[in-house]
């Protein structure tokens, strides 16, 4: 032992230990950064830390969206360690090597960081499609199918996307980019991230911005929402007591995926890859005759694509990337789109309540947005403020499963266009 220490302690006379030393000092996060700039490149990454913090706090004692926003909150923090970011999004090295023919293949010199394979979940938009299978797996359209007026609802909601793209595009985005930002106003998380993917791959920053955006604002709907709705409706328009809605046999449940699907893949191939996925898990749900399929969409497959979803996401919120003039401008812009679908949806009802003769309460407009079955309840929460016995969660369910198929149509309207 004493021979161990001895030779622990005279070490550091011996001139490899101290190569030693600075080979491993060189690989921490300290060694390369400017602490005397107060923007630079360590700082933005502490500041980022410090804001995935509070969204740690946010998923676990506010319960604000915590199955994903606790793995974004945790995928922006270890990717804003010092030092990791490089090492967890290293790309691989290749090298020709001659073969016996005489021909080239690639061999792998050094394999890539973790990070690296798994952003090609998102890269590739193969994440995005799997969870909207697991989305219709757990959806029942039997109230839109229903009240098919539902479906104008959940359009209406819509409008804000396009308001948003327009705004955006005065305050100074290209057309990709405001197209992307305008889809935050669907309050539908994984089709952000779908059309961000497509539209704005050069922009890694812009996609966490969006996404961040999106997953925050569908876990503030019982904040944002409520006054809205308050404010463009009058107190009798909220107590209206809307009919039961008629049953919906098993045979309008599974044609419904299906011409569904045949329409707007017609009409809108470029929303087949969301739209097409989602009808395909619920008509797992419908047939009957598939339950192992269906609860692995909605279980299974679906946890596991989101704890990936989310980690990545959360990593594209990189300081120095992240911490820039036009991240603001996306937040604003965020909670504009949200706020104008929500008016939009709110609007229509109240038009719908005029044509009907009072027969439809405008709050369930407010559902028209993607954010289920969150906004429906919110829907159903504000209409029995004003009447405890008036229950609305299913009426509001119909324009909140046609703001799913919404949003997937004006993706796919704004990758036709943009894409």
């Amino acid at each position: 032992m004493t021979t161990l220490l001895t030779g622990i302690f005279t070490a550091g006379a011996d001139a490899s230990f101290v190569e030693i030393f600075n080979k491993l000092y060189e690989q921490t996060g300290f060694h390369i950064y400017d602490f005397a700039d107060p923007w630079g490149s360590f700082w933005s990454k502490i500041v980022m830390l410090g804001v995935a913090c509070f969204l740690v706090y946010l998923a676990v004692v506010k319960k604000f969206e915590p199955m994903l926003l606790l793995g974004i909150a945790f995928g922006a923090f270890i990717a804003n360690i010092p030092g990791a970011h490089e090492e967890l999004f290293k790309e691989p090295v290749y090298a020709s090597v001659v073969n016996e023919a005489g021909g080239f293949t690639m061999s792998t010199v050094s394999i890539g960081g973790l990070f690296y394979y798994l952003n090609k979940g998102v890269q590739w938009v193969l994440f995005p499609p799997i969870i909207f299978m697991g989305i219709g797996a757990m959806t029942d359209f039997g109230p839109l199918i229903a009240n098919p007026k539902s479906l104008i609802l959940g359009a209406a909601a819509q409008i804000g996307i396009f308001v948003t793209l327009m705004l955006a595009l005065a305050f100074g985005f290209s057309g990709n980019e405001a197209a992307a930002i305008g889809i935050i106003g669907g309050a539908d998380g994984p089709t952000a991230i779908y059309l961000s993917a497509k539209l704005v791959s050069e922009r890694p920053e812009m996609m966490g911005a969006i996404a961040i955006s999106a997953y925050s604002y569908m876990a503030l709907v019982p904040v944002i929402q409520p006054p809205i709705m308050r404010l463009l409706t009058t107190k009798k328009e909220r107590m209206v007591r809307m009919s039961t809605l008629r049953p919906v046999s098993k045979r309008e449940k599974i044609m419904f995926p299906i011409i569904v699907t045949g329409v707007c893949g017609i009409v809108l191939p470029s929303a087949l890859p969301l739209l097409g996925m989602l009808m395909l898990g619920n008509l797992f749900r419908e047939s009957g005759v598939v339950a192992r399929l269906s609860k692995t969409a909605e279980n299974e497959l679906i946890n596991i694509v989101t704890i990936f979803l989310g980690l990545i996401v959360g990593t594209k919120a990189y300081g120095p990337n992240f911490l820039i003039f036009d991240t603001l401008k996306i937040l604003v812009l965020g909670v504009f789109a949200f706020s104008v679908a929500t008016a939009c949806g709110v609007l229509l009802g109240k038009l719908l309540y005029k044509l009907s003769g009072g027969k439809v309460n405008p709050l369930i407009g407010a559902a028209g947005v993607s954010a289920v079955p969150m906004a429906a309840r919110v829907a159903n929460d504000v209409g029995r403020k004003e009447d405890p016995s008036n229950f609305l969660l299913m009426h509001a369910m119909g324009p909140n499963v046609a703001g799913v198929i919404g949003s997937a149509v004006a993706a796919g309207v704004l990758l036709a266009i943009y894409g």
